[in-house]
């Protein structure tokens, strides 16, 4: 076990590490021998593994229902698979080729999928393992495939070919049969050109000896398997998109590419029954109709009692341009018409039986959106949706911060949810979920688990993430609180993003006090409180800041800046509204003629704002353009609900608000940080009473400073405190792009300055160059003291510096223990004064850090190049260790797992590692994901118990864990897709059926497609691929004693199923046996004393 002590490391001795780019300085000092830090976490403890995939499955391309195991699967064009049941069953494959997925085809029942892909292989998956994996696979090599179908209870795939051929694959051994229906055979002689790819196969719901081929070009064929010739050929002069029997088999119904339908009786191939055009215009003079859209698909559905159902997607007019995907619902003299959001990629009818030659019962249709999945209930008037169970809005907008918070407060997601389930509509169906197949997984995980979601409309959603699963529990809507641009004129003076104003740029949240602070991309700030009462805003809180630290050569800023270090007078007041109204119209200029100035990019909301329980509008911070440049993006944001502040940062440096007094405690540039200022305070007024036509606005730490002592920036190279080299007096663009920027912030009780003894309220300000400064808190005493005295602040200046810029920073205490942010605990904010009183004294706030002796705490500090341990309040460095050279880091945080501390990094070259606490030691090293998208750096995130994530696709969030523990248990909290259902019992042929052949003709395939009646197929057709999943590939994979034992295992079961069925034989036959005596000893009984004449 690695021990760090800390008298060795002050008396000046090398500390041993594990790692030669991990180095100790040794610093004078003098330690205790009791302070010993002993870390627990060793590299055996970190093993990195995907766990489970949230969201819609992005570019679907296929879908596959199992009607008896009621299992619904999901392809996709990157040649993924998703699988889902009931609510928290999911399931994420890939196939390793990354081909799009084609077709899918269940066995239905049998706990196996057949999927086929654009790469023109086929693939049989085995889901009775919590993990799928494929069985075999099959690659053809001559022949492009374009369509499949596994009857019921069959063993054998037909393939349909791009050149119209048809072969025969058994789904057990996945070998091609020698019996193969070649195209020109199938059509008539004298057809002279080729009839296209195949687009349908079926066999004949009564017959299955007869099978029904459609051709591209318009032919269908019924094909005899048995005679090996075409009974019948049906031919239609335009396209055929798909095929759907009447479950009689008597008729079918094709559809078109000119919107058409047509129906066929089977005995009467000359012409067809009936065409319809279900959305054509019918002219008066009979002529035929105007051709429509294709009809891309149509299902035929049946019913014992009333009309049959007719489902089809497309066959749309041509003169509804701009109209949005329909399917359409036909269900005997009405047709019903349902406009869906996205284009439709498939649908399926969801019916009671599984057996085609039975009436179909069908209760729902699941359509398959490019963006969504929608379950329709043909049961109910008006054909209403389901509630959909999955978490499938991810993307409603596009996600542009993702945060993850792991062991939250327990009574958090109750709170959530219930605020949350007041938003839901109410017009969903009344019927359960129908696609409810699965078990739950059993896993041991019982922490609450809280992600949160950015969104480029301005909305946020907080999502339970606990045990795997994934469900919506509330959705606040930050756009609310602006006014909306009427014009694109209006829209274009102010606002500095052409898009999605109103986008999520960061966040920060206190689970303990549930306060929420949101930065957005037009430079603004907006802080929440969490209330479970309803209540209307008259006027919403405002307050705009006028950040600039960049000046023009002529131009000096003025001494006393914004706001003046005044100590505030008896009469100062605490609301920013005596003097001028916030939500009054800003004064600045927005004229043509002029530079805009003194405005915000957003309009705050002047009318009165009724706020639901949740999240409710506590203060609006906005950033104002100054002299015609538009306010720099906010780059780093925080906040503490102990100390009543919100602190956020860009380019031109930071400012802090105190949202309890509603004021701007100062804003000050980046370069003001790195010198110590004596403590000041400022008066709690609003920012917006007095206003700078030009000019730097950089507020003064000290008003006898002059302007070139506020406005120094440091060196590139600088390792200390001090500077000389003021800022040119011309900044160039390529200067303001390599400003130094505000890239993170964290609130602690520590010793601001070397000399002190005692913790107080502090900020680390990390920038993007690698400065760590330190930023002194004076806080008023609590109660109506807060309410009514400033909060001092003083600058602390440099405290360290590290290459690359500054990610996340944390304090450790004297035994290695993590010391979070202090916090105020949860109140209602609109409750009575009583509640609140008692609120508080359930939960008590965070206690304060009670720390003596030297060197007592540890800074943690991580950039994007290294890590640094820095003892406080020394400020010596204990630590140091290069993370990367080659490289960068995108996201790091200082996490807790198995009762210890550790960074987490994930780095863009894909690496993900962490580093141990205090030391430093590389614990883990794992290349796992190149960076391919902003989209992963911009939503990658680490948190404690070994938990991670991001936004794999722009729908879809990819969890993943770091932790051994997790990574042994996954398979236990996974869920299960098959579980044992028995198959309905086939359909009642009837006595006259039976008795006049009526009923459904069975066909024995063995003996038509085996090696033995169809021989062999050509070698070269195909390439056969074992797989490495299901029983093969554990008998495989099985070594040693272990494997010995599970071998013997399945043997014992399989020899005793076997003696259990020969018991149940031998019984019938007993049974048998006594009843044919006892017939026959009646019998005899019955003849015995009878002359041979009385028989």
């Amino acid at each position: 076990m690695k021990k760090f002590n800390i008298r060795k490391v002050l008396d000046g001795l090398t500390a041993a590490s594990s790692s030669s780019s991990s180095s100790a300085t040794a610093q004078p000092g003098s330690g205790r021998d009791s302070d010993v830090i002993q870390e627990t976490l060793q590299s055996e403890h970190f093993q990195l593994c995907k766990t489970v995939r949230h969201g819609f499955p992005y570019q679907p391309s296929s879908m596959a229902f199992d009607p008896v195991q009621k299992i619904l699967a999901v392809g996709t064009q990157t040649g993924a698979l998703r699988l889902f049941g009931c609510a928290g069953v999911e399931c994420y494959c890939q196939h390793e080729s990354g081909a799009a997925v084609i077709q899918l085809q269940f066995l239905i029942n049998e706990g196996a999928l057949v999927s086929a892909l654009a790469d023109d292989s086929i693939h049989m998956w085995n889901l009775r393992q919590k993990i799928p994996a494929i069985l075999h696979s099959l690659k053809f090599s001559r022949e492009r495939i374009t369509y499949c179908h596994l009857p019921f209870q069959s063993k054998w795939l037909y393939i349909g070919t791009e050149r119209g051929n048809i072969h025969i694959v058994n789904v057990e051994s996945f070998t091609l049969s020698g019996y193969v229906i070649m195209w020109n055979k199938a059509i008539e002689l004298s057809t002279k050109t080729h009839p296209g790819p195949v687009v349908h196969i079926s066999d004949n719901p009564m017959d299955e000896g007869k099978l029904l081929i459609g051709y591209e070009c318009g032919v269908v064929v019924l094909w005899d398997l048995k005679c090996k010739k075409a009974d019948c050929r049906y031919n239609y002069d335009e396209a055929i998109h798909s095929v759907a029997w009447h479950h009689e088999g008597k008729q079918f119904v094709c559809s078109h590419s000119d919107g058409t339908l047509t129906t066929w009786n089977i005995r009467i191939p000359a012409k067809s029954a009936q065409i319809i055009t279900p959305h054509g215009k019918q002219p008066k003079d009979g002529k035929k109709p105007e051709p429509c859209k294709p009809i891309l698909k149509v299902e035929y559905k049946t019913t014992r009692v009333g009309d049959p159902f007719m489902v089809l997607s497309g066959g749309l007019s041509y003169d509804t341009v701009g109209r949005r995907a329909c399917l359409t619902v036909m269900h005997g003299k009405s047709t019903t018409v349902l406009e869906m959001d996205y284009p439709i990629v498939d649908f399926l009818t969801l019916c009671e039986t599984p057996y085609p030659n039975d009436f179909q019962e069908p209760y729902a249709v699941v359509v398959l959106l490019e963006k969504d999945l929608v379950l329709i209930d043909l049961g109910q008037i008006g054909y209403p949706i389901f509630e959909n169970p999955y978490p499938l809005t991810i993307h409603e907008s596009p996600v542009t911060c993702c945060e993850y918070f792991v062991d939250c407060p327990s009574e958090l997601i109750p709170a959530l949810y219930s605020v949350g389930s007041r938003q839901k509509r109410q017009s969903y169906s009344k019927k359960e979920w129908p696609i409810s197949g699965g078990n739950w997984g059993q896993g041991t995980q019982s922490y609450p688990e809280i992600i949160i979601t950015g969104h480029a409309d301005g909305s946020i959603k907080f999502w339970d993430a606990s045990a795997l699963m994934l469900q919506v529990l509330y959705k606040l809507k930050t756009a609310k609180v602006f006014e909306r641009a009427r014009s694109k004129e209006e829209k274009a003076n102010t606002e500095i993003v052409e898009e999605d104003p109103f986008a999520i740029q960061t966040l920060s949240w206190c689970p303990e006090s549930r306060m929420l602070c949101v930065a957005g991309v037009s430079a603004h700030v907006i802080v929440y409180r969490f209330s479970k009462q309803e209540v209307t805003t008259e006027v919403v809180q405002l307050l705009e800041v006028r950040m600039q630290c960049e000046f023009n050569g002529g131009d000096s800023p003025d001494p006393g800046g914004e706001q003046t270090p005044t100590l505030p007078t008896q009469g100062a007041s605490s609301s920013p509204q005596e003097s001028e109204p916030p939500t009054q119209p800003s004064t600045g200029s927005n004229s043509s003629d002029g530079p805009r100035d003194n405005i915000p990019c957003l309009q705050v909301r002047s009318s009165p704002l009724k706020q639901s329980p949740g999240y409710q509008v506590e203060l609006v911070i906005q950033l104002v353009w100054v002299s015609g440049e538009p306010p720099q993006p906010i780059t780093s944001l925080a906040i503490n609900s102990s100390y009543g502040l919100v602190v956020f940062g860009n380019t031109n440096g930071l400012a802090v608000a105190d949202y309890l007094q509603k004021t701007l405690l100062l804003h000050m540039g980046t370069s003001e940080l790195y010198s110590p200022s004596d403590p000041y305070q400022r008066q709690p007024r609003s920012p917006r009473k007095v206003r700078q036509p030009s000019g730097a606005t950089c507020d003064s730490n000290d008003g006898s400073n002059t302007s070139e002592d506020r406005c120094k920036s440091p060196t590139s190279d600088a390792r200390d405190n001090t500077f000389t080299r003021s800022r040119s007096s011309s900044v160039t663009s390529i200067e303001r792009e390599s400003r130094e920027a505000i890239s993170s912030f964290h609130f602690c009780e520590s010793y601001p300055r070397k000399s002190d003894s005692v913790v107080s309220p502090c900020l680390l300000v990390g920038t993007t160059q690698g400065t760590v400064m330190m930023v002194a808190l004076s806080m008023p005493p609590g109660g109506d003291q807060r309410l009514q005295q400033p909060v001092g602040i003083s600058s602390c200046g440099s405290m360290v510096t590290l290459k690359g810029g500054i990610l996340t920073m944390a304090l450790l205490d004297a035994a290695g223990a993590l010391l979070p942010p202090s916090y105020e605990p949860w109140y209602d904010p609109n409750a009575s004064d009583e509640e609140k009183e008692k609120s508080r004294r359930r939960r008590p706030a965070s206690p304060p850090s009670s720390q003596d002796g030297p060197d007592p705490q540890f800074a943690v500090l991580c950039s994007e190049k290294q890590a640094k341990v820095v003892a406080m309040p020394s400020q010596t460095r204990i630590y140091k260790h290069s993370i990367t050279e080659t490289s960068f880091v995108l996201r790091a945080d200082v996490v807790q797992m198995g009762g210890a501390n550790c960074i987490a990094c994930f780095c863009a070259n894909g690496h993900i590692m962490t580093l141990s606490l205090p030391s430093l030691r590389p614990l883990l090293d794992v290349n796992y994901l190149p960076l391919t998208d902003m989209r992963i750096a911009r939503t990658f995130c680490f948190s404690h118990l070994g938990q991670a994530l991001y936004l794999t696709s722009p729908t879809e969030i990819q969890r993943l864990t770091y932790s051994q523990e997790t990574c042994d248990n996954r398979q236990e909290m996974l869920s299960e897709l098959f579980t044992p259902v028995e198959t309905p019992e086939a359909p009642n042929r009837g006595f006259f059926k039976g008795l006049f052949g009526g009923g459904a003709q069975s066909l024995d395939r063995e003996d038509l497609f085996g090696e033995t009646g169809a021989g062999k197929a050509s070698r070269s057709l195909a390439q056969h691929i074992p797989g490495q999943g299901g029983m093969e590939g554990m008998k495989g994979a099985a070594s040693g004693v272990v494997g010995d034992l599970a071998r013997a295992r399945i043997a014992l079961d399989e020899r005793g199923q076997k003696l259990g069925e020969l018991e149940d034989r031998t019984a019938a036959m007993m049974s048998s046996a006594d009843s044919f005596s006892k017939h026959a000893h009646d019998m005899m009984l019955k003849y015995k004393d009878k002359k041979w004449y009385q028989l």
